[in-house]
C-alpha cells in the first residue's frame, strides 16, 4: 500500500503528512482511557505481588492467563464485581489477562 495524505497534499507540500489508512491508537487510548487506568492498576497490582514484567516468562502463559481470565469472567457472571484477593474489579482481570493472552500471542 503507497502512502498518501488524507487531505491529498501531495508529499513534498508544507503540511502533508503521509497517515492516510494508518492505525489510529488516539481512538483506544483516549476512548478507552478510564479502563485502560483500571487495567493498569491490575498491572501494578501484579507488579508488586511478583516482579515488573515477570508474567512474560510465566511458563504455559497462554493457558494459564485463559484460565485466570475465565475465573474472573465466571465470578462476574455470578454476579461479583470485586476480586477478593485483590480488591480490584473483576471486569480489569478479564481485561488484563485478555492482553496479555493477546501479548503473547504474537
Amino acid at each position: 500500500m503507497s502512502e498518501s495524505d488524507p487531505n491529498k497534499i501531495d508529499q513534498h507540500q508544507p503540511g502533508a503528512k503521509l497517515d492516510e489508512g494508518k492505525n489510529r491508537l488516539g481512538l483506544v487510548f483516549g476512548g478507552f482511557s478510564n479502563a485502560l487506568r483500571n487495567v493498569g492498576k491490575v498491572g501494578t497490582y501484579g507488579a508488586n505481588k511478583y516482579t515488573d514484567n515477570g508474567w512474560r516468562e510465566v511458563p504455559d502463559a497462554i493457558e494459564r492467563y485463559t484460565d485466570a481470565l475465565l475465573r474472573h469472567q465466571i465470578a462476574l457472571l455470578a454476579g461479583e464485581t470485586i476480586d477478593f484477593d485483590s480488591g480490584l474489579r473483576h471486569v480489569d482481570q478479564v481485561a488484563w489477562n485478555a492482553l496479555a493472552i493477546a501479548e503473547l500471542s504474537d
